[in-house]
């Protein structure tokens, strides 16, 4: 039976309006170590803010990516929509934060002696997190969980198991659960440790160029190829090189595809029953796996646990609320939602290290750095994000084989 035709991504408001609220949600997160530094304190240990906006995020991700490359047809061209989506505004942040360091405005992270190249080369792949390289911003390292993501995806894509979300998305929950319970513990960045943190990124790092190059190929070999070498790569540096415990790198990924499960759900390629069962494992998984892991260094259980389970009845109500008129506040907000993501840290960043933190709460100035950031990520969007999407439009329609 044929499926039925997948809806539009501009037509799903609903997933616009969770990017804005989980946007909105991380802008906070970060912006009140500077403005909210009692409050936050007192707030993290029972609702841990970022990973909600964080998971929230994933879910939106998990059901809306497959589905553009399902629509396409083409990893080619699922290639060129997702560079020109995510490189053009990412690069000229980038760009930004570091003229304001060079002019002494501006702190960036240590990077532990790594060569200025190192350091470039590892950011380019937008896996840097899983590279061992401390990220420039410390918002990017879910990208680098976002990029596993679209490896995997054109890797289940190529070899025509791309239908088996729910399967995927319970093997991974599993496998997470029985890690922690089993106690098996990875250093941060294991793998870098052993093989070197710069042999690591070389080889990735041609790995994922030749990778997306085969994706392009006319060859179906150099196509298959091309996409289990990509899959690869990402099953290997998530468990196994991540910074977070090893459990929550699988549980991020289980998240995504629970997304798409859901999606299959909503378009008569699955059973409802089905995402169900596979929203249960997951969530059963993912909250056993933190409560057994306890208090680490980056949460505590309490808090993640509370965050996970808001994110996922989050997207539930979004999903219920899908045929519904969405406000144009919340849909406008999702629009700019990658701008307001990759922007706020860099005015937090300036007024870190000219005006410095607060030492008492001021929801006043709080409420201002939104007043200001909005604006200015509307003009980003406007200016940046928007322009590239028309160009990676365009050069797809170009180069999609007949």
């Amino acid at each position: 039976m044929q499926s039925p035709p997948l809806v539009p991504a501009a037509r799903l408001g609903w997933l616009d309006a969770l990017r804005g609220i989980a946007a909105l949600v991380v802008v906070f997160d970060h912006s009140s170590y500077t403005f909210m530094a009692d409050f936050r304190r007192e707030l993290m240990p029972q609702f841990n803010t970022s990973r909600y906006g964080i998971m929230v995020f994933f879910l939106v991700s998990g059901y809306i990516i497959p589905a553009s490359l399902e629509r396409r047809g083409c990893v080619r061209t699922f290639w060129i929509g997702r560079l020109f989506r995510v490189y053009p505004l990412w690069a000229a942040v980038v760009t930004v934060l570091l003229a304001l360091h060079l002019l002494g405005i501006a702190e960036m992270r240590d990077f532990g002696g790594q060569s200025a190249a190192t350091v470039v080369v590892a950011h380019a792949t937008m896996l840097q997190e899983l590279l061992g390289t401390p990220n420039l911003l410390l918002i990017l390292w879910t990208l680098s969980y976002e990029m596993s993501f679209y490896l995997l995806v054109v890797a289940l894509f190529t070899v025509r198991l791309h239908q088996r979300s729910a399967v995927v998305a319970v093997l991974l929950a599993v496998l997470a659960a029985v890690g922690v319970t089993a106690g098996v513990a990875l250093p941060a960045s294991a793998l870098s440790g052993v093989v070197g943190t710069g042999p690591l990124i070389a080889v990735a790092s041609v790995a994922m160029a030749v990778a997306l190059c085969c994706a392009g190929a006319r060859s179906p070999v150099l196509r298959l190829f091309g996409g289990v070498l990509g899959g690869v790569l990402a099953l290997v540096l998530v468990p196994f090189n991540g910074t977070v415990p090893l459990w929550e790198g699988l549980v991020i990924l289980a998240v995504m595809f629970l997304g798409t499960a859901v999606h299959r759900a909503e378009n008569g390629q699955s059973t409802w029953g089905c995402a169900a069962g596979t929203a249960v494992v997951v969530v059963a998984c993912a909250v056993g796996s933190a409560y057994r892991y306890g208090d680490g260094d980056h949460f505590t259980r309490r808090g993640w646990i509370v965050a996970f389970l808001l994110a996922v009845l989050t997207f539930g109500a979004g999903l219920a609320a899908r045929r519904r008129r969405i406000p144009r506040l919340l849909t406008g907000l999702g629009t700019i939602s990658y701008s307001v993501y990759l922007v706020h840290p860099v005015p937090l960043a300036v007024i870190d290290g000219t005006i410095g933190r607060r030492q008492q709460d001021s929801p006043a100035l709080e409420v201002a750095f939104f007043t200001v950031l909005l604006p200015l990520c509307v003009l980003t969007y406007r200016y940046v994000e928007a322009p590239s999407q028309r160009w990676g439009s365009g050069l797809a329609r170009r180069t999609r084989p007949p």
